[in-house]
Formats: structure tokens, C-alpha cells, sequence
């Protein structure tokens, strides 16, 4: 019965993702910050993932549903013993912050922040999709920064939270020019009420029809996360402001139109262990106002084209198999933290990826050269085949679900043998479930996440054959935490407790939007 019940909720999900109508959220993954601009018939969109290298994607559309990866700002933000988790130092949750996406004489600009290197970003390009961005940065870090370009010529941004400010650019983007900063908004908050738990941040501006909206995200003690939204007839104010859209939490964003002219705000929702999820809202104007929602609600359905899922424009399986000319790894792989490019291969092994390792570490969440994907929901596996002939005595390798509170199944290599093992982090402590003692070189290994109606849950089994598995260990309680900021997380890992040199080869990643291996 369980069974039949899983099946008919799967193939209502494959309806209204890939038959009927486009519905909300319209990416069940993590994809916070949005910021979208719309090029002719084209949309492009920015996001964040914090400490993951390469950071900042680029994601295009022409329908505002389908997205696909196709950049990233840098390749590295830094080279810093944080970014490179080093000397016991990590970004996790910081990184780099909300993106600010332009289109400006025929040029393409990105904004960013980052308190873990106190620098503000842009990076700009004349092709969006490819790699070559341009990048200038300057101190200090503006906190979720909005760029703007002036039909003056002159070149803005607007930052803060609670009160608003704003700063005049140089030119050249180089920096600041002296004098300029000034309070744009004071408690833009207010709108919300006085007692706030969240000041009004993530400034996105915008210049519609001689007008100047400023969106931002608020959240008052007791309430939920809410949309404030402030105009001006001139850039510098004064502003006037409404609470625009009070419900189920979702917020933080702006506002975009399509070529026929309808208008849309982008949006997102902090959807628990899966991440923060964006989602779309019908936007009508009154009075020069921003309406949002249908009756003030988000609503469930859109007059949008329909979603063909989230492979493989946003995750997708891979063989590791490269032709001649083509990337060692596609885009929808980040490594977490800066990689040491030399200890990492799709090469060295025709058809596999090969994690070395390079130095002794103490648990999967310290360790570099761990290559990731987003999970999604409603629920997705993620498996993988790892021959595991190259480890050498105290090995680790195997698949996480990554956050601060990750498990993993993985191999462990200890006093001459190795063991399937399935382990979960809590709270202050790694807890080894279970371990199989294992005598096979090629291990097959799954990680399943339920988010379905925030149950958080996920499930681990191993296979000696790639197709009969058996659970292993137990449900890991996924829990999204500040101290990571990001939704949980495939990742193949592989780290080193005695000695260097061990090395995995994965012969694929898998991943599919069932509940399953």
C-alpha cells in the first residue's frame, strides 16, 4: 500500500511538473538571492552559494520556468585560507552574498559582497555565457547591494539593512566616489511594524515608467518574512513606502516583465532542509503601485509554460565520461571550498572521477576536493559507483548530504579491512550507525531525501551490484542551519586520517527525483 501510494503521489508530481502547468515554487532547490534581467526574448539570473567554488551562477531562461546553468562570475573569490579551508579556518555560510544582475550598454555586470574577505565585487562580461568575467573590487563590503545605472550616467548602489544607504560609484567601478554615502531610507522597516526580528535587506532597485522601486524583505517578531517596498520619482528620494506581500513566508526578491508584457515578482521561500526556493507571483499596478498575488496569496498555478524538471539545467547525473574539447565538469557541479586542482581528475582514469587525497583530516565537513550537487525536492536520490582498490589505511570516501548536521555512506579502510559504513553528524558529535564488513572493490552507494511536506528525512543504502540495495544505518533529521546557509547538498568526498596519496575513482553520479535509489 505504501507503495502504491508513493507511485500515485510521484506521478501527480510528474503532472504538474512536465504535463499540465507551471506551478510554484518554480525550482524546488536551492536558489536564493535571485536576481533576474530579461534581454530580448532571453532571461538571465543570478544566485548565491555562499563558500561553493566556482560562485555566483548564471542561469539562463526564455520562459522564466526552465532555467539552465550557464556561467559563473569567478572561479575563485580568493585565495584565502578560509575559502581554501585551511589552518582551521572555513567559509561555510559566508562567501559571497546576494547578487545584483545588470544589463547595461550592451554589457552584463554582477554584484557582489563578501564578509569573509570585507570586499565588494563586480564582475562584468560582454558574453554572459561563457566565463570570461572582468572583475573590480574595493573595500568595504556593501551588505546585499543593489548596482544601478542612471539614465545620468551616473552609477549607484543602495545597501543595509534597516536603514538604507546609498553610495555613487566612480566610473570605472573601482570604488566609492569620496563623499557620496548618504541614509536613502531610514527603518525601512517600519512598514512591517516596530517590533522586528529581521531589518529590511536584500535590496533589489528598479526604474519603471520615470518611477524608482526599491524591494526589500522584512520580518516582524511573531509574523513571517514580508515584502516592503518603497518609491520615488527621483533616485535619491524621498521615498514612500507599502507592505506589498504578507504571506506564507515568501519573499526577498523583484520584480521582472515578459516581452508581452506581463509582470512578475521573483521571489523566494526558506522551504527548511531543501534550502531556500524560489517562486513566482503575478504582479498587477495600481496607482503606480506593484500589486503581488492573486487576492494578496501566492498562488499554487502560473500562466506559464510548463517545468520539464530540474535536470539537466540545474542537476544532473554524470558518467564522467569527456570528449575531446569539452569541460572536465559540467556546470551543475561546485566544489565546496576552493579545490586543489592537482588532487582532482576526470583524466587520470579514462570514465571516472579520481579523488587523491593530500592531507590528514579530521571529518567530511573539513576536508577539500569535496564535489557537490544541490539535492531537490519533492524527493531525490543521488548514487554512485566508487571502486575503492586506491585507499590506502584510514580512508574515508563515500556520498554526503552536506550541511552542518550532514550524513554520510561511505568506506572506511581501518586496521587492513574495509567496512561500509553509514554515519551521521549531531549536534557536537559524529555517530557511526552502522559498518558492513566488505570484500568487493567496486561499492554502489545512495542518499534519498524526503522534503516532501517538510519532512527533512533522509535514507541511506549501499549495493554490491548497482542494483539490489539494502538500507544501511539510520534516517538522518536534516536540519538547515545559519552556520552553513545553504540547502542540503550531494557531495563525493574522500579525506585521509593516517597517511596521504589514497585516492577513490567514481564511475558515476546518478540522480533522480524519486524516493528510491
Amino acid at each position: 500500500m505504501k507503495t502504491l501510494k508513493l507511485l500515485c503521489f510521484l506521478f501527480l508530481v510528474s503532472c504538474v511538473y512536465g504535463q499540465e502547468t507551471a506551478i510554484n515554487p518554480v525550482i524546488f532547490a536551492d536558489v536564493p538571492d535571485m536576481s533576474i534581467i530579461r534581454v530580448g526574448n532571453t532571461y538571465y539570473m543570478s544566485s548565491t552559494t555562499m563558500h561553493m567554488s566556482p560562485g555566483v551562477p548564471i542561469m539562463k531562461s526564455t520562459d522564466l520556468i526552465n532555467w539552465e546553468i550557464v556561467s559563473y562570475a569567478y572561479n575563485k573569490l580568493a585565495n584565502s585560507a578560509a575559502l581554501n579551508l585551511e589552518k582551521n579556518k572555513n567559509a561555510y555560510g559566508k562567501g559571497s552574498w546576494a547578487s545584483s544582475l545588470r544589463y547595461h550598454n550592451n554589457k552584463y555586470y554582477v554584484s557582489t559582497f563578501s564578509s569573509t574577505t570585507g570586499k565588494t565585487y563586480i564582475f562584468s562580461t560582454d558574453h554572459i555565457e561563457s566565463n570570461e568575467w572582468k572583475e573590480v573590487s574595493f573595500k568595504p563590503s556593501l551588505h546585499d547591494n543593489t548596482l544601478f545605472f542612471d539614465d545620468d550616467g551616473k552609477i549607484y548602489m543602495i545597501y543595509g539593512a534597516g536603514n538604507l544607504e546609498m553610495v555613487e560609484l566612480k566610473s570605472d567601478l573601482s570604488g566609492i566616489k569620496k563623499g557620496s554615502k548618504k541614509i536613502l531610507i531610514e527603518n525601512a522597516s517600519a512598514l512591517a511594524g516596530v517590533d522586528i526580528a529581521l531589518p529590511a535587506e536584500g535590496s533589489q532597485l528598479f526604474e519603471i515608467k520615470g518611477k524608482y522601486y526599491i524591494f526589500n524583505i522584512t520580518w516582524p517578531k511573531g509574523g513571517m518574512r514580508t515584502v516592503v517596498v518603497h518609491r520615488s520619482d527621483k533616485i535619491t528620494g524621498p521615498y514612500e513606502g507599502r507592505l506589498i506581500l504578507q504571506d506564507q513566508g515568501v519573499a526577498q526578491g523583484g520584480l521582472i516583465n515578459t516581452p508581452e508584457g506581463d509582470w512578475f515578482a521573483y521571489l523566494f521561500k526558506d522551504n527548511g532542509a531543501v534550502g531556500r526556493i524560489p517562486y513566482l507571483v503575478p504582479v498587477n499596478w495600481k496607482n503606480g503601485w506593484p500589486v503581488l498575488g492573486v487576492d494578496g496569496k501566492v498562488p499554487t498555478t502560473l500562466e506559464l509554460p510548463t517545468s520539464n524538471g530540474l535536470t539537466p539545467g540545474i542537476v544532473n547525473s554524470d558518467e564522467f565520461n569527456r570528449k575531446e574539447n569539452e569541460p572536465a565538469l559540467p556546470l551543475v557541479w561546485q566544489w565546496n571550498h576552493n579545490p586543489i586542482d592537482k588532487y582532482w581528475s576526470v583524466s587520470n582514469r579514462e570514465g571516472f572521477l579520481r579523488l587523491t587525497t593530500d592531507r590528514i583530516d579530521s571529518s567530511v565537513v573539513a576536508t577539500r576536493n569535496t564535489l557537490t550537487q544541490r539535492t531537490i525536492g519533492p524527493v531525490s536520490a543521488g548514487s554512485i559507483a566508487m571502486d575503492v582498490s586506491g585507499m590506502k589505511e584510514g580512508d574515508v570516501a563515500g556520498l554526503v548530504l552536506l550541511q552542518e548536521f550532514y550524513g554520510y555512506v561511505g568506506v572506511h579502510y581501518r586496521n587492513g579491512e574495509k567496512y561500509i559504513v553509514q554515519e551521521n553528524y549531531n549536534a557536537a558529535t559524529s555517530v557511526l550507525l552502522e559498518e558492513i564488513p566488505m570484500d568487493v572493490t567496486t561499492i554502489y552507494l545512495s542518499a534519498v531525501c524526503d522534503y516532501r511536506n517538510m519532512k527533512d528525512t533522509a535514507y541511506f543504502y549501499y549495493s554490491l551490484d548497482g542494483n539490489s540495495w539494502m538500507p544501511i544505518g539510520n534516517p538522518l533529521s536534516m536540519k538547515y542551519t545559519l552556520s552553513h546557509f545553504m540547502g542540503y547538498r550531494f557531495g563525493l568526498f574522500n579525506y585521509a586520517t593516517k597517511q596521504t596519496g589514497g585516492h577513490v575513482d567514481f564511475d558515476y553520479f546518478h540522480i533522480k527525483q524519486q524516493a528510491t535509489p
